[in-house]
């Protein structure tokens, strides 16, 4: 599983064009991007940590008014990105031990922290706390449970890890954050495991 998680960049990297095209701009996750951005002003600003190619996540936030800051390890799928969206900050970095100077209003980290292992997941919540403004709203996806699994996507392995909620509870509650909302293999959604919370004004 080591060899799995190691290549997901490259893999992204390579793929990019791959990805972009697999990749459903149906919008399923609509109504939670909704719920996050009702907890962000109008004018604010987000951080969208393993953007992709920006497709549908990305416009649609750029959409709502927002400015938006986008960061992928991939450096094909900020290319992507770049292309698309002339007007707002695409980064090419890796989210562990990200460092960007800057706090914003929302943080959205959408199946993208799935593909770390548990141990640099772990690690995850001083970034986000980082990169969150006191008052500001984070949203991540999960996995259902504690564990690791690697798949295959277009004959290659493709590695997912993911602490037990309990874990993420515990994260959020020490870097600051009160869960807002939260559900478990959401139906309506893909059946994605979403976490939406609020960093603390005071902590």
């Amino acid at each position: 599983m080591t060899s799995a998680a190691d290549g997901i960049v490259d893999l992204y990297s390579r793929r990019a064009s791959d990805f972009d095209a697999d990749r459903t701009k149906s919008l399923f996750e609509r109504a939670w991007l909704d719920a996050f951005l009702a907890q962000v002003p109008l004018s604010g600003s987000i951080l969208d940590l393993g953007c992709g190619s920006g497709e549908p996540i990305g416009r649609y936030l750029i959409q709502s008014g927002r400015v938006v800051t986008g960061v992928d390890a991939s450096p094909a799928l900020i290319a992507l990105c770049r292309e698309r969206f002339i007007d707002q900050s695409w980064v090419v970095a890796d989210m562990r031990g990200l460092d960007l100077a800057q706090q914003f209003d929302g943080l959205v980290v959408w199946h993208s922290a799935i593909h770390l292992t548990p141990e640099d997941q772990n690690g995850m919540f001083a970034v986000y706390r980082h990169h969150v403004k006191p008052g500001g709203v984070l949203m991540f996806t999960s996995s259902s449970e504690a564990g690791e699994h690697v798949g295959e996507w277009r004959g290659e392995p493709l590695y997912h890890g993911s602490l037990s909620p309990e874990a993420y509870q515990d994260h959020l509650t020490h870097a600051g954050f009160e869960l807002l909302e939260h559900r478990t293999s959401d139906p309506d959604c893909g059946v994605a495991t979403v976490w939406l919370a609020r960093r603390l004004m005071r902590d």
